[in-house]
């Protein structure tokens, strides 16, 4: 069998899961990496500018969710393991299934073209150009920062959260009143480390809307760890979900807080087991969302005015891909990226597909290990997706299930349930199996590259 030569963009947890499918199907591929090491996101102090990892950071999801199906975590773990842990894993999963030899390392792909029969032409860094047959894209949604822009200007430091590391870097916080901008994960993360009342003199974290803040824990059991079936009618699960956070949680305003406009599952769950008892402890100060920058302080929608030492903007990540030139394969400027069939397939591209594109709850860590099965197979001859109109009714209802209860903003846009993609994905791809096997089981992308080793 003539078996399609494969670029992997991104050396991150989606690139090398989709590696080891590839591997198993014994289709060939090289992964190119900007950094020096593999980890993406989890590479604390990447050298590539493209990790968010802080210090203290533990991941939000527990260990039993994110373990990856054929290499099981280590038994030892707590429940919410540390950032070094979990990139310590991924250097075992990699060194365990002898990917590294397939990755280049200190090597960015500046251009990924398309080519007009099909395949694409890939410039490197190093300034080589290289041709395959099919390209999977795999760099990551958390690492282009956005900061707002407000009127006014603010003469202090400011620095994304993504920039952010500890109290004292790269901005020393200690005795600084600190503005902590936004209430999602990493803004709880932030906003609790510096509250405690050693570090900032006086926290105020700004919002333009409540949330609800979910525990990590309920009865002693991480909160992810035993989560309603995949089975179950959306409808019901949001409503038992529902009555168990207000049973745990109770009212927003208990806590000082101001209250959601919404219910607890019409925004991307912000989790965190410290904000709510640093909230209700008066270690921070809740303030409405931004008005205008002035000077030394910020003026707030409600016509109040802090003076402020140092802002650390928590507002969240562009999607981008920078290799591309063509606005097809590009998010748009609500941040959309393009119609993308489970989350993988652009329709009439048949050698291209996206990893880990998505908002997963609760994880990201093994999502494309999921995505992984779909494009292993479907390379390998073994899985064909239904026809393009199919393809555009099926894209057109998974957005509906997915997004459709979300408030409308540029975090909302590649929300999904992570069990009931899972249960879907096994269906259709014994769907696709059967319609593979129909038609002879034939290569949809015939190797002509020769670039991959």
């Amino acid at each position: 069998m003539n078996m399609p030569t494969v670029c992997i963009i991104g050396a991150g947890c989606s690139g090398f899961t989709t590696a080891k499918r590839l591997q198993d199907y014994g289709i060939p591929f090289e992964m190119f990496e900007a950094s020096d090491n593999i980890g993406g996101n989890w590479y604390y102090n990447n050298p590539n500018g493209m990790s968010a990892c802080y210090k203290s950071l533990h991941i939000d999801t527990s260990k039993w969710r994110l373990a990856f199906e054929d290499y099981p975590v280590p038994d030892h773990w707590p429940d919410y393991p540390h950032h070094a842990q979990l990139l310590q894993y991924f250097h075992d999963y990699v060194d365990h299934f002898d990917l590294r030899k397939h990755i280049r390392f200190n090597t960015r792909v500046e251009k990924a073209a398309r080519k007009s029969g099909g395949g694409w032409t890939i410039t490197l860094s190093t300034g080589d150009v290289r041709e395959y047959d099919a390209l999977v894209v795999a760099n990551g949604h958390h690492w282009a920062a956005r900061i707002p822009e407000y009127p006014g200007t603010f003469t202090g430091p400011q620095i994304h959260s993504h920039n952010y590391r500890s109290p004292f870097e790269p901005v020393n916080c200690v005795g600084k009143r600190v503005l902590v901008v936004g209430m999602g994960n990493s803004a709880m993360d932030v906003a609790s480390e510096l509250s405690q009342r050693p570090i900032a003199d006086k926290l105020f974290v700004s919002a333009r809307r409540g949330v609800w803040v979910f525990p990590k824990y309920y009865r002693g059991q991480p909160l992810d760890k035993n989560p309603a079936p995949a089975w179950m009618p959306k409808w019901l699960r949001q409503k038992l979900g529902e009555k168990m956070i207000r049973g745990l949680v109770g009212k927003m305003s208990d806590y000082g807080l101001p209250e959601p406009e919404i219910t607890p599952f019409e925004s991307h769950g912000t989790v965190s087991g410290e904000f709510l008892l640093r909230a209700g402890s008066g270690d921070l100060t809740m303030k409405p969302g931004v008005d205008r920058l002035d000077g030394d302080g910020v003026v707030f929608s409600d016509g109040s005015r802090e003076q402020i030492d140092v802002i650390v903007w928590a507002t969240g990540y562009d999607i981008k891909f920078p290799f591309f030139d063509d606005p097809g394969l590009i998010a748009d400027t609500d941040n959309r990226p393009p119609p993308l069939y489970k989350r993988i397939m652009k329709p009439g591209v048949p050698d291209l597909f996206y990893m880990g594109l998505a908002q997963p709850v609760p994880t990201l860590v093994n999502f494309a290990e999921q995505q992984s099965k779909l494009v292993g197979a479907y390379l390998a001859g073994e899985y064909l997706p239904p026809a393009q109109d199919d393809m555009q009714r099926i894209i057109a209802a998974d957005e509906d299930y997915y997004t459709g209860q979300y408030y409308a903003a540029r975090r909302h846009t590649i929300q999904l349930d992570f069990d009931h993609y899972c249960r879907a994905l096994k269906k259709e791809l014994a769907k696709g199996a059967k319609r593979a096997a129909a038609k002879g089981n034939p290569v949809p992308v015939p190797g002509k590259a020769t670039a991959a080793a």
